[in-house]
């Protein structure tokens, strides 16, 4: 059963080869890598924190967070501020690709990703792509 959505935007970031949607309005801010202190004896997908302008910031790892492997540091990888619960949460992607908007998105299939199907909300399809839309609440649920 596909959903129709009407005119809502999707920030599409990347992980190595595979690409996710967040809903846009699900999204604070956009900022670059900087500086990350690691936080001792905390959750295996929790990078650190950071200082985003006076406010201390988790950030997490959506690769460790899915399982996947590290990858290099690069330019292109961003912090994508999201707010989950009233607060704010930095999210380590490899890139960030566009805003989009999905004409329609299917539920979730256990072979679109290597990623547990609980983090999606389902699939968005754009021309010849797919692309998963995650569930902010659930991959930022500890």
């Amino acid at each position: 059963m596909e959903t129709a959505v009407e005119e809502q935007q999707f920030v599409v970031i990347v992980l190595g080869s595979e690409r996710y949607a967040i809903h846009i309005s699900e999204i604070y801010e956009i900022i670059k890598m900087q500086e990350i202190t690691a936080v001792p004896k905390s959750q295996s997908f929790l990078e650190g924190v950071t200082n985003l302008r006076g406010k201390i910031l988790p950030v997490i790892s959506l690769r460790r967070r899915f399982g996947m492997e590290p990858a290099a540091k690069s330019k292109h990888m961003r912090i994508v501020v999201a707010k989950f619960e009233e607060e704010l949460v930095g999210i380590v992607v490899d890139a960030v690709e566009q805003v989009t908007v999905f004409h329609e998105i299917h539920p979730p299939s256990d072979t679109a990703s290597s990623v547990d199907r609980t983090f999606f909300q389902g699939i968005g399809i754009l021309g010849e792509e797919i692309t998963c839309v995650l569930n902010i609440e659930h991959v930022l649920a500890g």
